[in-house]
Order: structure tokens, then C-alpha cells, then sequence
């Protein structure tokens, strides 16, 4: 019986010292993989039109999956989502819609700044930070070795998100303008979009003060004026136009 009571004190205290040092990150830099499936794109793009036979050309010519990396910058309450380390093979593909997206959102005070390259034009998107209504479920799922849960919601009216956040990451960031969620959101899913992003690691590294700067650059524009920009841009490419304008906004 004294064993047993020594044996549970042990487990306790095990418990308890490896309470004290859980790590809660307020500073870092995130990697994420962001994947498109081209083909699946390509065919909500041209449907049954007849540009069918344009369509499986530009299938044969493209892999089917484009990936791509990103790394989000974050300290307290601002983080900074750019471009990252770059895949030889994606010079010898077409550029797709947020390719080059920087995203800069400044969560207390609830700001985003975006620049983003639409065709030769270069937008500063500067609005507020979008709500987001979450619904938080028990489903779980580990990402870059941190325990997440799992989150739906439905935004710019029709697209449906899946996402993964954890709480041992405190900023409540994430991937291009997915926030609000109580910790950092490490993984996305747009089942019906075809792209996913998803964290590959998480450095503890030091966050240069540049790092976490808004851009500058581009024609200023806050969500609607860009919106109507691109509706006028694109109103008769069809499918093509809509798929470029959806991925564009998010």
C-alpha cells in the first residue's frame, strides 16, 4: 500500500512539474504550406464550356497540386504574413491569385493591411480585421507538434473554413486574414476552394522589428473598393473570373 502511495505521489508531481514549464508563445515565425489543386480549380473554372480542350492541355501541362510557402511573423498583438522560401519548380508554373499576398494585421486594434498583385495592378487593401464567426468544435488534430482544435465558419457569404487553432500560441493570428479564434490558427481548409494551409513548423526565432512592418506599396483601397475594382477587371472572364476574384479576396 505504501508503494502504491509513493507511486501516485510520483505520477502527481511528474504532472505538476511538467504543468509548470508548458510554453505559451507570443513571439515567433510560423511556416505554412499552402496547397491549390490546380485541376480541381481548372475545372470549376471552364466547367463544361467549351473550352474543354484548352483545359485538359493546361492539365497536362501543370502538376497537379501548387505549392507554395509563406511565413507568418507575430509578436504580441501584430503579425506580419509574407512570402517565404521559394520552390524551384514554381517559376515554370502560371501565377495564381495571393501567390505574393502580405498581410499584416494589427489584432488589438483590430487593422489589416494587405498588398496584393492583381494581374500588372498592385493593391493596398486597408480595412478592419474581418469578423469571423467561428463555432468551435471537440474535434482535435496535432499540427507542427501542437495539439489543435478545431473550428467551421462560413465567410464572404459562401465560402466554407475549416481551421485548427491551438492556445499554446497566444496571438489569436493565423494564415492570410483568418483571426479570432482564442490562439493562433495553424492549419486552414477550403474544402470547396481546393486550398489548404497548413503549418509545417514553429520557430522561436527573433522577430526583427521589419519583419512585422505593414506594407506600403500599391494603390490604397479598403475591401469594397477592391472588390469593385477586380468585378470590373473581371465581370466577363466567367467562371475564370469568379474562382480568381474568390481566391484574390480572401
Amino acid at each position: 500500500m505504501r508503494k502504491m502511495f509513493l507511486y501516485i505521489a510520483l505520477i502527481l508531481l511528474c504532472h505538476g512539474v511538467q504543468a509548470q514549464h508548458t510554453i505559451f508563445l507570443d513571439k515567433g515565425r510560423i511556416e505554412f504550406e499552402k496547397k491549390q489543386n490546380v485541376h480541381a480549380m481548372l475545372d470549376e473554372m471552364w466547367g463544361d464550356s467549351d473550352g474543354q480542350s484548352w483545359k485538359e492541355l493546361q492539365k497536362k501541362e501543370q502538376p497537379k497540386f501548387n505549392t507554395s510557402y509563406f511565413d507568418l511573423y507575430f509578436s504580441g498583438n501584430i503579425t506580419c504574413y509574407k512570402p517565404g522560401r521559394q520552390l524551384p519548380e514554381n517559376n515554370q508554373t502560371r501565377q495564381w491569385p495571393a501567390d505574393d499576398n502580405t498581410v499584416y494585421t494589427d489584432l488589438g486594434a483590430g487593422r489589416s493591411v494587405s498588398q496584393k498583385q492583381v494581374f500588372d495592378r498592385l493593391f493596398l487593401q486597408d480595412d478592419s480585421v474581418r469578423n469571423i464567426r467561428w463555432k468551435i468544435t471537440d474535434e482535435t488534430r496535432k499540427i507542427a507538434g501542437f495539439d489543435c482544435r478545431r473550428a467551421n465558419a462560413v465567410i464572404m457569404d459562401s465560402i466554407y473554413v475549416v481551421a485548427f487553432y491551438t492556445d499554446a500560441i497566444v496571438p489569436s493570428g493565423g494564415p492570410e486574414s483568418f483571426t479570432g479564434l482564442p490562439g493562433m490558427i495553424l492549419g486552414v481548409a477550403l474544402p470547396h476552394e481546393h486550398v489548404t494551409w497548413f503549418a509545417t513548423k514553429v520557430l522561436v526565432d527573433e522577430v526583427k522589428p521589419e519583419s512585422l512592418k505593414p506594407p506600403v506599396k500599391g494603390k490604397k483601397v479598403n475591401t469594397s473598393e477592391l472588390r469593385e475594382n477586380m468585378s470590373k477587371a473581371l465581370g466577363d472572364w466567367g467562371g475564370w473570373g469568379k474562382v480568381y476574384m474568390k481566391n484574390a479576396l480572401l
